[in-house]
């Protein structure tokens, strides 16, 4: 039995005893003054009084001694239910024998509950797998021949303009299903993180190189307010890509000249990032709703996308131990705020 289990039953043996010797020397003190012989009743009442506390020492011995014996017993089903080994009490027709029916059963279930699932993820796995691998072949060659195609003299400007969109189109399926692929892993636990501690800095200027072209050709500056010694405990590679998502989502959804500026705080738990941008903005009704998967929102209704970016954000934040919130007002632009764990708050 264990050093605070054994301390609990020691306190719990010592006031039983306290309270039995007080009520026997209680009720010996209070049958001596109502009889008035004290000296003939002292003795008697001290040998009843000697006999009742070794009784009590002695019963609680055997308790004590049973309840360790039991605990122990206990402690060893469950150990040989986990690991498969022979049974502890046997057979025998007892609340312990059935108890530990009970825990090989549970166990058995779970084990088998465990494998099912493996066995499922495994599935799902080659299933990815195959997606990515049967798609790319196709999609490739399609982008090539589109390219090739494009490449051909003497092509009219109708023709010329149904071969961008060929490539174009392709592009965007290709990376809808990767979107997808992504989207699986995680779900289904296939993709592991690697958090660290890592610059904060670094990983949101890796970020906006995937969009920082996009906003130059609309015009879109791009601002950043960060202590460069401000570090997170995060996977720098899949936070980049959160960060490249909201950014692509500010820079589709801001007219032409627009404005999207990136702040950073540290607080004793989290890190926060802000990216706040001039875009259309987001109802309040739907705030509650944008990181649902395939969700769109009505103002988006005229733009291209899937409703798959905030979703993956969400994700890929939760599975680091961080989370993502917004904040915006219709026609005045949005703010998303990412969370990362700060460092020395790694959840173990």
């Amino acid at each position: 039995m264990r050093s605070a289990d054994a301390g609990h039953f020691n306190r719990s043996y010592i006031i039983f005893a306290v309270t039995a010797l007080s009520l026997v020397l209680g009720y010996t003190g209070w049958m001596m003054s109502i009889t008035g012989q004290a000296e003939r009743y002292l003795w008697p009442s001290v040998l009843f009084v000697f006999l009742f506390a070794l009784i009590c020492v002695l019963w609680l011995g055997v308790m004590r001694r049973r309840m360790a014996n039991i605990v122990d017993t206990l402690d060893q089903i469950v150990e040989g239910a986990i690991r498969g080994q022979a049974r502890v009490t046997g057979y025998s027709e007892t609340n312990l024998s059935s108890l530990e029916n009970k825990l090989i059963r549970y166990i058995d279930l779970s084990f088998h509950h465990e494998r099912k699932i493996e066995a499922e993820k495994n599935k799902i796995k080659e299933l990815i797998s195959d997606i990515s691998h049967q798609t790319k072949t196709p999609l490739s060659n399609i982008v090539l021949y589109s390219q090739l195609l494009a490449e051909q003299s003497g092509l009219e400007g109708d023709t010329q303009q149904w071969v961008k969109q060929i490539r174009t189109q392709a592009d965007k399926l290709d990376w809808l299903i990767q979107s997808l692929i992504k989207m699986s892993r995680l779900e289904t636990g296939i993709i592991a993180m690697h958090p660290d501690s890592t610059s904060v800095i670094d990983t949101i200027t890796r970020g906006i190189s995937q969009i920082y072209r996009q906003a130059e050709q609309k015009g879109i500056s791009i601002t950043i307010d960060c202590d460069t010694a401000i570090h997170a405990h995060h996977d720098p590679k899949w936070t980049s890509e959160v960060l490249f998502n909201l950014l692509d989502n500010a820079v589709k959804y801001s007219e032409p000249g627009g404005r999207i500026h990136i702040s950073v705080a540290a607080y004793e738990l989290f890190v926060r990032i802000d990216i706040a941008d001039t875009g259309i903005g987001i109802e309040e009704d739907e705030l509650h709703s944008v990181f649902k998967r395939f969700y769109r929102c009505k103002r988006t209704a005229s733009f291209e996308g899937v409703g798959i970016g905030l979703y993956l954000a969400r994700e890929i934040l939760s599975a680091q131990g961080g989370y993502i919130k917004a904040a915006s007002k219709p026609g005045q632009g949005t703010t998303f705020s990412v969370f990362l764990l700060a460092d020395g708050q790694a959840k173990v």
